[in-house]
């Protein structure tokens, strides 16, 4: 069994690199083979991991998938090979799944260091931030000039990726977990983000043992929704109906906190700081 990420580590993890919603069109990102494999060794050593992975070969089967492909032809089936020799254990209690909440969930994870998020993994660690496709013309490798955006593509590689890591992400969630919604705007639930769309459904309520929903907010507002309003009940009601036990909060102290830390001013932290000292 694969070694899990000590916790020293996954605090550093979580601050340096953020899954990217690739909308705008880029080309594949300079290095692409430099980058990925180099955060591999990094994972690697710094997490002390059964040397059994083998960066080389991750790469190897990566590029098997994507190369010499349409940028619009690469599914969720073509990394089958990749996802088996990068499988990874996971700690059950720790996982934490966010939907909009990207800069909250960083901070989050990295002053409690008590969550895992999907960039806390192997794979989430070597592919975050970065675009790439490739060209169907024989030999012509990756297309480093421009590739279409996910939403122009059925089976667009990146989404591809990201979407088979979510679910495997989901699959192996035990104990509690933590969901984290942004009450700051509408649809906090969406379920076409790759939360609502691929790792709800594949949570599974016999592993899974209870679920925290966090609600958060931006200081100035708005507040939007909340644990009795809005599309997070949509996902409260799925919850009730798969057999999941669950909470839902809306004033978490260590978030609003964070927040404070940042913008001391707002009155919201005023009276927090004043009730609290």
């Amino acid at each position: 069994m694969n070694k899990r990420l000590k916790p020293e580590y996954s605090k550093g993890f979580a601050l340096l690199f953020v899954l990217t919603d690739v909308t705008a069109e880029f080309g594949t990102t300079p290095n692409l083979k430099q980058i990925v494999i180099g955060r591999c060794f990094e994972y690697v050593a710094l997490a002390n991991l059964n040397p059994r992975y083998n960066c080389e070969k991750i790469w190897q089967e990566f590029e098997k998938a994507v190369v010499r492909r349409s940028p619009c032809d690469v599914g969720v089936k073509d990394y089958q090979k990749m996802f088996q020799v990068i499988t990874q254990t996971l700690p059950c209690g720790k996982l934490l799944f966010w939907s909009k909440t990207r800069d909250f969930m960083h901070s989050y994870v990295a002053v409690t260091g008590s969550f895992w998020t999907l960039e806390n993994t192997l794979l989430g660690f070597m592919f975050n931030d970065l675009i790439w496709c490739g060209q169907q013309e024989r030999e012509r490798g990756f297309d480093y000039q421009s590739c279409p955006k996910w939403s122009t593509c059925l089976n667009h590689p990146v989404y591809s990726l990201w979407k088979q890591a979510s679910q495997n992400f989901a699959m192996a969630a035990c104990g509690n977990i933590t969901v984290l919604l942004n009450g700051s705007i509408h649809y906090a639930f969406n379920k076409e983000s790759m939360f609502g769309s691929v790792e709800l459904e594949n949570l599974n309520p016999r592993m899974v043992t209870h679920v925290h929903i966090k609600v958060i907010y931006n200081l100035e507002g708005p507040f939007l929704e909340s644990c009795t309003q809005g599309s997070i009940l949509g996902l409260i009601e799925v919850f009730k109906k798969r057999g999941f036990y669950w909470t839902c909060t809306d004033n978490d102290l260590t978030l609003l906190i964070l927040q404070c830390l940042k913008n001391p001013r707002w009155a919201t932290c005023q009276r927090c700081f004043n009730g609290l000292f």
